[in-house]
């Protein structure tokens, strides 16, 4: 083969080389990968180590929420605990996310009214931070929710880096509660890398409530770091809990890339999203199956 031959059919082979990979990145962008299984939002996991099982997806209660209301609250009595109650009944939902600062206790006690205590899973959050407004706080929560036993109260939106000894009273009631049946499981709700940094490096930690979604969006750090300290977690039994995974928001119009990136890290046992209505809630259930 003359030289010039070779230089023209090498340029072509390297030209269509190109354009072929070019075309199965842009494939990948479209067609991502299948996931190692199917999953559901009724699916039953177990978080971590606590024996705690429920459903996979926790119908939050708790958007924009803070002063003691939130989206969910803001529906009204009736739309929330239908809200509730519908997620249960209607789609196996079994998990209740909540919290003292969203004020949407009452409306959780009433949809746990008409379930059995035992069918369905409570999450609640204190930002109390001293050990006699904690201890305070859990007789209120019960007396708020109707129940004797909380299955799940953290410590709400920790940010310091030395919370573990900084909180140690804290930490001590919630210890208190537990080895007394008032609660299953304690933990703490995440809301800077160097919080999740320590609760991941501290034994008493049973659950995390952390923020992932793939665009690193009210994240403690850029998604690939948060998915390291989750692993260091997980190899530890704690259970995780997922939040923000549509970026407070942000993602509310690429739900289903969101969805299938939560699955597919492998690191959450459950996670929670706050729907709006039942058709949003029966959009998030068909989102997760069709992942």
């Amino acid at each position: 083969m003359l030289r010039r031959d070779f230089l023209r059919w090498s340029a072509r082979t390297l030209g269509a080389t190109v354009l072929a990979r070019s075309a199965v990145a842009r494939a990948a962008l479209v067609e991502p990968e299948p996931l190692p299984r199917k999953f559901s939002a009724q699916d039953e996991v177990t978080l971590g180590r606590t024996g705690i099982r429920t459903s996979r997806l926790a119908m939050g209660t708790g958007t924009v929420g803070f002063g003691g209301s939130s989206n969910q609250v803001r529906l009204g009595d009736a739309p929330l605990t239908r809200l509730l109650l519908d997620g249960y009944h209607e789609n196996g939902l079994r998990f209740f996310d909540s919290a003292d600062s969203y004020g949407s206790h009452p409306y959780v006690a009433e949809a746990i009214r008409h379930i059995p205590r035992d069918k369905v899973t409570v999450l609640t959050k204190t930002d109390t931070r001293d050990p006699a407004g904690v201890r305070a706080d859990l007789d209120r929560f019960r007396k708020e929710l109707g129940v004797d036993h909380i299955d799940i109260v953290l410590i709400h939106c920790v940010t310091e880096g030395d919370w573990t000894t900084r909180y140690r009273g804290v930490m001590d009631v919630l210890s208190e509660a537990k080895d007394k049946g008032v609660i299953r499981a304690h933990g703490v709700s995440c809301h800077s890398l160097p919080a999740l940094r320590a609760a991941a490096a501290s034994p008493w930690v049973d659950i995390d409530l952390v923020r992932l979604n793939p665009i690193g969006s009210h994240m403690d750090a850029d998604p690939d770091t948060v998915i390291s300290v989750i692993k260091e977690m997980r190899a530890q039994g704690k259970g995780i809990v997922g939040m923000k995974i549509l970026g407070q928001g942000d993602l509310r119009r690429r739900q289903s890339e969101a969805i299938r990136f939560a699955l597919g890290t492998g690191v959450l046992d459950a996670f929670t999203i706050g729907a709006e209505s039942p058709s949003e809630q029966s959009d998030l259930i068909q989102r997760i199956a069709a992942a």
